[in-house]
């Protein structure tokens, strides 16, 4: 009798804890999209940095990605994708890069508006972001 009570009560406790557990899913799931987009950053560019983590220029890149990063995080979306691998390579393609690195600069309204090869200095990368307002 005491190994049935045991059960049952352990019956009751998974099974409300497995509903409790299906509805909060349920509720984080049905929020609309627009809602969602409201609560996403905009920002005043994107810079998209396409190379690979095993090229020496593109090494070279990570560095100044960072401080991007670091100085206009909040205005700036920096986006990193490695060309060489299976993941990265359908971007290169997508951009139509010749070379690695390429740097592909998009605007608020994600519209190419500037692209570089090769190695790019911070101070002439942030010119380029200059002239969609981000200080």
């Amino acid at each position: 009798m005491k190994a049935q009570t045991i059960l049952l009560s352990l019956f009751l406790f998974v099974a409300t804890t497995t509903c409790f557990a299906q509805k909060t899913t349920q509720d984080k799931q049905t929020k609309p999209i627009s809602e969602l987009k409201k609560n996403a950053v905009k920002y005043k560019a994107t810079f998209i940095e396409l190379g690979s983590v095993r090229c020496i220029p593109c090494q070279k890149m990570q560095s100044v990605m960072k401080s991007i990063i670091k100085k206009y995080g909040n205005q700036v979306n920096v986006v990193f994708h490695d060309v060489w691998t299976p993941e990265g390579k359908p971007f290169g393609q997508q951009y139509g890069i010749q070379v690695i690195p390429t740097q592909v600069f998009l605007d608020e309204n994600e519209k190419e508006f500037f692209r570089h090869e090769g190695y790019f200095p911070e101070e002439e990368l942030v010119k380029v972001l200059n002239q969609k307002g981000v200080h």
